[in-house]
């Protein structure tokens, strides 16, 4: 009997658990490998089960669709087609070459190795053998920086968001929602339903702009819909939307008091005279999300702008590897589930040495195009405010791991010819510290007025010494 074929995902989000599924059900032994302890990513992060929440539903949106994949995952795992490894920290895929699946199977397949940490301490190597990858890596917050941003209590979005979703905590309780993104929407709703006073939701950018896009808007009336319910639930929390405004500063002594609000003009600058002081104890600020791509690049996969590049299947360049989901472009859940049931499609029958009918995932396609026109639109009306460095002072500490202030950016840029962002971080030591610039990249390079590039990094995330000394482990 022909051995079936094995698929390692990479994430345990909507787009990993659909593609999971797919593949699964058309004979492919999948290994799911996640950091949570539980499976849904960010989107469908769950509660502690110690915590003994009563409705967890009342937290999501889409909770029907999460049941669906909770409980197809379950009968998977239970019949052995799946595998299912939390709390595994994937920090390199190793793809060897010349292989016998290299020979045997064509540009489809290969033999990949994929390394991951296991624990909260990340220090028990574990590996798993795959012939191909899917990642689904998600995505990551866009942090901007402004002066008292690192005082305690000011989170970002979907900080907050996880805070209430995993922990059942409230980071405050008087709090101000900020930035710009269809995020900021579900954020303020989750926290004011909570319990917490939201003392205001500041969007920079202007709603009137989406007239420019009533097309795209209207083809997708439940999206539509759910942004009216949001602004339903809003207005029965007494809360009040303040658009073309932004943060400028946050103060405190130890921790966050208050932040000053001021309105935008047409330009993205601040306008004079319009700036008032809002009370509060947390700040929930975001400026939209940037794909994980670190796995991607060190595969060698190309890139798309900072996403990772894709075709109709979902397949990269580099034979045998896949991705989908926020990894290919932020997009949210609906989007991220239609890219996975696509490339789980795809691999179950590449591995199988067929090309796959592209009637089985036509559905899929349509809303991949679909929401892909959507998510574009919103990308470009609520974009930063184009003026945002001229309110970030010198004194404002840039990169926090390294503690590197703006003047230090400035001055490797004005006055020692920094051109980019690598020579900024030469010259500064910022993008240097344990996150390897995911925070404060975007923030370096709009600094510097150069573009915004990933930095191709060799492994994921920090690895001990140890680790690399040792001889992995096999999963258990």
């Amino acid at each position: 009997m022909t051995e079936r074929r094995r698929l390692a995902v990479i994430g345990a989000g909507p787009a990993g658990l659909t593609a999971a599924l797919a593949a699964a059900a058309r004979g492919v032994r999948v290994t799911l490998v996640d950091s949570a302890p539980q499976a849904g990513g960010q989107f469908y992060r769950q509660t502690a089960p110690e915590l003994g929440a009563r409705r967890p539903q009342a937290l999501h949106h889409q909770w029907r669709t999460w049941e669906r994949l909770r409980d197809g995952l379950a009968a998977h795992v239970a019949a052995g087609r799946v595998t299912h490894l939390m709390d595994h920290h994937v920090w390199f895929v190793e793809r060897q070459f010349g292989t016998p699946n290299d020979t045997a199977q064509g540009s489809d397949s290969g033999s990949f190795t994929v390394h991951a940490l296991l624990g909260p301490e990340q220090e028990e190597p574990v590996t798993v053998h795959a012939d191909a990858v899917l990642l689904a890596t998600g995505g990551y917050e866009k942090v901007l920086p402004f002066p008292g941003w690192t005082l305690p209590g000011v989170v970002t979005a979907g900080g907050a968001q996880a805070m209430l979703k995993g922990g059942l905590v409230l980071p405050g309780r008087t709090a101000v929602v900020a930035g710009t993104g269809p995020l900021l929407l579900p954020v303020a709703v989750g926290l004011a339903s909570a319990g917490a006073k939201v003392a205001a939701l500041v969007e920079s950018a202007d709603p009137r702009a989406f007239v420019r896009h009533a097309r795209v808007l209207a083809a997708h009336p439940a999206k539509l819909a759910e942004g009216a319910r949001y602004a339903a639930e809003l207005a029965r929390h007494g809360v009040r939307a303040q658009v073309r405004s932004t943060v400028v500063a946050a103060h405190g002594t130890g921790r966050l008091e208050a932040v000053t609000v001021a309105a935008l003009d047409g330009d993205g600058r601040v306008r004079p005279g319009t700036e008032r002081r809002v009370s509060c104890d947390t700040l929930a600020v975001g400026h939209g999300m940037l794909p994980h791509t670190d796995l991607a690049e060190a595969l060698g996969c190309r890139l798309d702008g900072v996403a990772v590049a894709v075709d109709d299947e979902q397949r990269t360049d580099v034979p045998g590897v896949w991705a989908a989901g926020e990894a290919t472009g932020i997009g949210g859940a609906a989007l991220a589930s239609a890219e996975g049931r696509i490339a789980g499609l795809s691999i179950a029958a590449r591995l199988d040495s067929r090309t796959p009918e592209r009637s089985s995932y036509a559905s899929a396609a349509k809303a991949r195009a679909g929401l892909r026109e959507f998510f574009a639109a919103v990308d470009t009306v609520c974009a930063p405010p184009a003026r945002w460095t001229e309110q970030v002072t010198d004194d404002t500490v840039v990169c926090r791991c390294e503690e590197v202030p703006a003047s230090a950016i400035r001055e490797a840029v004005d006055e020692l010819g920094a051109g980019d962002v690598r020579t900024v971080k030469l010259l500064t030591r910022a993008g240097m510290g344990w996150c390897q610039g995911r925070m404060c990249g975007p923030a370096v390079a709009g600094l510097a007025r150069c573009p915004e590039t990933p930095a191709r990094r060799p492994f994921a995330r920090p690895v001990p010494l140890g680790v690399l000394a040792r001889e992995p482990g096999e999963p258990s």
